[in-house]
């Protein structure tokens, strides 16, 4: 990331942290008609997918009054997220105020930054009414996961009926996950017929269609399960649950990325990009937004098409904040998340 040109992008997302920081409304992907010959078409040459990751960290980086924009901006594009099983509806609440206020007032208020938010609250149903009552007055979307989370395999027309349930209960956006052995056994038709019945479910609410990459097998098959759920009208695709594995990689997102720029070229619909599970570090969520803004540009860092599945990134985010404005690193334990 060119350190000239880092500030503006940064700085005008974080000065608009209802999701939309380039202040235009865009249409949301409909869908198309399942196109095998397009997606089976679709490689991926692993070799030189891991070439270009490996040079991103060392070639890419940003200091100072740029990197401190940059993490800004990465706060606003966070779905804080607490998806464990002892989770309360006082830990949600604590959640749903540390994404009100996910800085301290005094580190925001000398960067000359009030007022940003994290991107979206992510919960179990169970916990939608208690974070809709903690964000009420708030632009802060409530996420849910659903269809199953995470395996996905309870029966068909309960994960339709969980969608459903987690909208009437004021869900704003639904992170569904597909069923992984439609992708390994290449029954490509049956993963867009549910993923088109997901986005039918969703309604109004966006949806996001995690697909647990890790237990795809090859990255070939992650660029067509890709492509296969934006032609089924996903809003976002992500990588996954944060509960397999291996979750979020550099060769993973490049290869979900350039099928989104690959969607996007043939019909012009814009399909957001999340990356999710054990992204927890500050400088690699600045590695993240370098990828996004040299695949596709600055539209692409805005909260509305890109988002962190994370909680543990945003105390280290706060870290190196105070770090730049004060010179001297805190603990983490000054950092909680809920």
């Amino acid at each position: 990331m060119d350190s000239q040109t880092a500030d503006a992008p940064a700085k005008a997302a974080a000065a608009s942290p209802s999701g939309d920081g380039a202040g235009v409304h865009l249409p949301r992907n409909p869908g198309i008609e399942l196109d095998l010959d397009w997606a089976l078409g679709m490689e991926a040459n692993t070799s030189a997918i891991e070439r270009r990751c490996a040079s991103l960290p060392g070639r890419r980086s940003v200091k100072k009054d740029h990197q401190a924009a940059w993490l800004l901006k990465a706060i606003t594009c966070i779905d804080l997220t607490t998806l464990a099983g002892d989770d309360t509806e006082a830990r949600v609440r604590r959640l749903c105020a540390k994404a009100r206020q996910p800085v301290r007032a005094e580190i925001l208020s000398q960067l000359g930054m009030e007022g940003i938010t994290t991107g979206a609250v992510c919960v179990y149903h169970d916990m939608i009414p208690a974070a809709s009552r903690a964000l009420h007055g708030t632009q802060i979307p409530v996420a849910a996961v659903s269809t199953g989370f995470p395996a996905g395999l309870s029966p068909f027309h309960l994960r339709v009926e969980e969608i459903r349930e987690s909208v009437r209960a004021g869900a704003r956006e639904i992170d569904i996950v597909i069923s992984r052995r439609h992708v390994l056994s290449g029954n490509w038709q049956a993963l867009y017929d549910e993923m088109k019945a997901f986005r039918e479910a969703c309604g109004e609410a966006h949806v996001k269609a995690i697909l647990a990459t890790g237990e795809l097998g090859t990255l070939r098959n992650v660029a067509r399960a890709s492509m296969i759920c934006m032609m089924a009208g996903a809003d976002f695709i992500k990588t996954s649950t944060g509960k397999e594995g291996v979750n979020a990689t550099l060769p993973v997102s490049l290869v979900m990325i350039r099928a989104i720029r690959d969607y996007y070229a043939r019909t012009g619909f814009h399909v957001g990009y999340k990356p999710a599970g054990g992204i927890s570090k500050a400088k690699d969520a600045l590695v993240y937004l370098s990828l996004m803004k040299e695949e596709l540009g600055n539209r692409w860092v805005q909260p509305d098409l890109f988002r962190f599945g994370a909680s543990s990134l945003l105390g280290d985010i706060e870290r190196q904040l105070e770090h730049h404005v004060t010179g001297a690193y805190s603990a983490g334990y000054r950092h909680p998340m809920a």
